[in-house]
C-alpha cells in the first residue's frame, strides 16, 4: 500500500481546545483513514513550520485526498500538505528508467 507523509499546522483555537481537553490524536484522525483502507503507519509532534506530521498508508492517492479533505474541512487545521513517498527500491527503478529516458530527452535551449 502507498505510503504519504503528511504535515499538519494547527490553528491557534485548535491548540486551545487540546489543551483544554488534551485526546490523543490517532484516536481523532484514525478512525477516519481507516474508513478509507488507510492507516496511520507514525504519528509525531513537531516544532517549528508544521505542528504535526504523520507517515500513513493508503490505498491510492483518492483515499488519502479524501481524508485529507475530510480532516481538513473541520476547521482546526491552518496548513496540512500531503506528499507521495516512494521506496527507496521504486527510486531506484525510476532512476534506472531516468538513464534510458536522458538520451531521448532534449532540454529547451
Amino acid at each position: 500500500m502507498p505510503f504519504y507523509l503528511t504535515q499538519v499546522g494547527y490553528t491557534p483555537e485548535s491548540w486551545a481546545a487540546q489543551i483544554k481537553s488534551q485526546q490523543d490524536v490517532r484516536e481523532r484522525v484514525g478512525p477516519a483513514a481507516e474508513a478509507l483502507g488507510g492507516r496511520l503507519n507514525s504519528v509525531f509532534y513537531a516544532f517549528g513550520e508544521h505542528d504535526l506530521i504523520a507517515i500513513v498508508e493508503f490505498p491510492n492517492d483518492a483515499a488519502v485526498a479524501a481524508w485529507s479533505i475530510a480532516t481538513s474541512a473541520g476547521g482546526a487545521l491552518r496548513s496540512l500538505k500531503t506528499t507521495p513517498l516512494i521506496s527507496v527500491e521504486d527510486g531506484l527503478g525510476a532512476l534506472r528508467d531516468a538513464s534510458k529516458v536522458t538520451e531521448a530527452y532534449r532540454a529547451p535551449r
